[in-house]
Parts: structure tokens; C-alpha cells; sequence
């Protein structure tokens, strides 16, 4: 085979490669999304929805866990367009889904009303949502009746009752007001944003590493949360005050340092060490990761094909493993397969859900270099020998 013909051989495996990975995607979306949209668009969610769990109180917050986790996710390729005709028929049916199961989740006449008012927890899942609402305001927010959009403000007000814990929780409190300024309200509060920004401000620790609160955790909490959380927060409000947009670069900066050690941490198999707390969240694990890659906002040192190619592995030790779903389809506590053990009290069925952040990169279009070609990865590369340039620390 002459150089000509072997280079179009290679281009065309490699195309093929990126819709086989779509294609799995995809799947995997299918998968998450169904069981949770279709029991709450039936008004049926509580009823039908299973409660893994050591905790003794998880049934008051895991529905809400599920929905606003899953939409975190799939958000952005709600709000897309395009795709090949099974894919646009998918999303079709999961916006209605969506849009019947919101009018349920926040109707206080509805068998699924989701709990806004007991409890810290729900804090946390209102954030989720709201970051959800922001990711995709056309399809989320705008679409909605004005009923369903007053009965969502008035939800998602019920949580500022609540005092958050002094670490990443601050960031909760501030996305809600974030989006509540995107919605156009007019007491959304400043201070609950401004309060989160510059806490974290203070608990950086280096090389792209927040601290969860005083003290460094080795967990994946600034990728679950933290680093995602403080792009959106500023992405939405940045504007509003100079000192905000000013530190808006900084944390960029520091996010996609920390981008390129998650993309480090995906071995050439495709597994990633179970360090630290929530481990059970699964793919969540590079939330911000794939944040960067569906906002084109990747680091130079990272391919967005090698990226695909890095969380489509990670995917499919998470995903593919037997007994990760039961038997009606429903995440189980685990990282590989099902492992109880892996869940701390305040995991429970709904809370696995944060793994479909992963799939935020589906909002990108099918020709995008992210969904075309094929690169190996960091650790790919470099335990097959290949030479590859050292990894080096940002200093700020």
C-alpha cells in the first residue's frame, strides 16, 4: 500500500473510530436519561425510582439528586441541533420528557414534587439544576410555561433558608444566585457569590488544586464540583463586577492545569485511581475535563480527540461494567460494577447521576475535532514506549 492510500486508510479508521465513539455516547445517554425522565414525566418518579443507600434519610433528596445531576449533564446537548436522524429523534423525545417531568418535579400539586425545604441537601441539587439551566437556557428555561418558570424560581428560593457548609457547598449557594440573575431576577444576591469566589480565592493550594474548604482532601471534588462550578459561576456574572471578571482568567488558567492532571489520570486501559470521598459518582470524576472540552476551552497541550478517546475509555469501564445498572436500569453504588461498599451515608441512587457530566462534550457538533480523528492519550502514549514531553506544574 503506497504512503497515499495508507494515510486515507488511516483517516477513514479513524473517522469511523469517532462515530463508533458517538455512537456509544449516545448509548450511554439513552441509558441514564430514560429511567429518570419517563418516571417523572409520568408523575411517577417516587413511586418507581429504587433507594440504594446506608444513609437512613436519602429517600428526602434523591430524586431531586437524579434530576438535577442528570441534567448537569445532558444540558448542552439538549439545547443542540444536528446529528444523524436516530440522534435528532432522541433528542426530540428527551426534551419532552424533560419539559413534562420539570412541570412535575416543581408542582407542589404533584405526587413528585421534589423537596426544596428540609434538609441541607437540597442546596446541592438545586445548584446542579440551576447549572443545567445555564448550560442550556434555551430548551430549560425559555421554553417553559410561565407557570412552570415561576413554580422553578419560587423552588429554587426555598433553599437560601439553608446556611451551607464552610467548603465547596459555598459555591451551591452561589450558583443558585448566579441563576437567578440569569433569569432576570432582581434579588438575586451578590453577596452569596461573591462570598463563595473569593473563600476559594483564599483555599488555592497550587499546581491547579483548590482545597475543599481550610484543609486539602485528595479526592476529585474540584473537578465534581469546585472548578466546574466557579467557570459557570463567573461565565454568567463575571461581567457584573470588575473584581469578578478580573480573577475570571486566573481561574481559567488554573482549571485547565488541572484539566491536563485528570486527563494524565486515565490509564491506557482506561481506569483511573479510587482516591478520596464519592468515588461512586463514577465518570463524574472528569466533570471538568469535559467542561473544558465542550466549551473549547481545552489547554494547547491537550488534543480534543485524545480526550474523546480518554473519557470514551474511562466510559466504558464504568458503564460496562456487570451489575453497574439493576435490572430495570437504574445506576448502582459503584465504581466498577456494583460495590455497596464504595458508598458513603450520603450516596444514595440519586446522587450517582453526576457521572453523566462526562457526556457534556455531545453539545459539540459532529464535525467538531473533538468528535473527529482519533489520538491516543497521555498515559497511552507514554506506556507504549512513546517519547512525550514531561509534565511540568503551573506556578500560580
Amino acid at each position: 500500500m503506497d504512503h497515499t492510500k495508507l494515510e486515507h486508510h488511516m483517516t477513514v479508521h479513524a473517522d469511523n473510530k469517532a462515530k463508533q465513539d458517538r455512537a456509544y455516547w449516545l448509548d450511554c445517554l439513552d441509558r441514564l436519561s430514560r429511567p429518570i425522565l419517563e418516571a417523572l414525566a409520568e408523575d411517577r418518579l417516587k413511586e418507581i425510582m429504587p433507594v440504594e443507600s446506608s444513609g437512613k434519610d436519602r429517600a428526602l433528596y434523591t430524586h431531586l439528586e437524579a434530576l438535577g445531576r442528570l441534567l448537569c449533564g445532558i444540558s448542552p446537548w439538549l439545547e443542540a441541533e444536528g446529528g444523524d436522524e436516530r440522534e435528532q429523534a432522541l433528542r426530540a423525545e428527551l426534551r419532552q420528557l424533560t419539559t413534562r417531568a420539570l412541570e412535575h418535579a416543581f408542582n407542589p400539586e404533584a405526587k413528585d414534587y421534589m423537596n426544596l425545604s428540609q434538609g441541607y441537601q437540597p442546596i446541592v441539587d438545586t445548584a446542579f439544576l440551576c447549572e443545567a439551566f445555564l448550560r442550556a437556557p434555551n430548551v430549560l428555561w425559555h421554553q417553559q410555561s410561565k407557570g412552570v418558570k415561576a413554580n422553578l424560581i419560587q423552588g429554587w428560593k426555598q433553599t437560601r433558608s439553608r446556611k451551607p457548609h464552610f467548603n465547596n457547598w459555598l459555591l451551591f449557594s452561589g450558583m443558585i444566585e448566579a441563576a437567578l440573575y440569569a433569569f432576570q431576577q432582581d434579588d438575586w444576591d451578590p453577596m452569596r457569590i461573591d462570598y463563595g469566589i473569593k473563600q476559594h480565592e483564599q483555599w488555592y493550594v497550587g499546581d491547579g488544586v483548590y482545597g475543599d474548604g481550610v484543609n486539602y482532601h485528595a479526592d476529585y471534588y474540584n473537578s465534581f464540583v469546585i472548578q466546574p462550578m466557579l467557570i459557570d459561576i463567573l461565565d454568567t456574572v463575571g461581567e457584573v463586577y470588575p473584581d469578578w471578571s478580573n480573577r475570571f482568567e486566573k481561574m481559567k488558567i488554573r482549571a485547565q492545569r488541572h484539566a491536563e492532571q485528570l486527563e494524565r489520570m486515565i490509564s491506557p486501559d482506561g481506569t483511573f485511581p479510587p482516591i478520596g470521598r464519592s468515588i461512586a459518582y463514577r465518570t463524574g470524576a472528569f466533570h471538568l475535563l469535559a467542561q473544558l472540552a465542550w466549551k473549547k476551552e481545552l489547554p494547547s497541550t491537550l488534543q480534543p480527540a485524545q480526550v474523546r478517546g480518554a473519557l470514551t475509555a474511562a466510559m466504558k469501564r464504568c458503564f460496562d461494567a456487570p451489575h453497574t445498572f439493576d435490572e430495570q436500569g437504574w445506576l448502582t453504588i459503584g465504581l466498577s460494577g456494583h460495590q455497596p461498599g464504595l458508598g458513603e451515608e450520603y450516596i444514595s441512587t440519586g446522587s450517582l447521576y453526576l457521572c453523566s457530566t462526562v457526556l457534556l462534550p455531545l453539545g459539540l457538533p459532529i464535525d467538531d475535532p473533538f468528535w473527529t480523528g482519533e489520538a491516543e492519550w497521555t498515559s497511552k502514549l507514554i506506556w507504549s514506549g512513546k517519547d512525550y514531553a514531561a509534565d511540568h506544574a503551573l506556578h500560580h
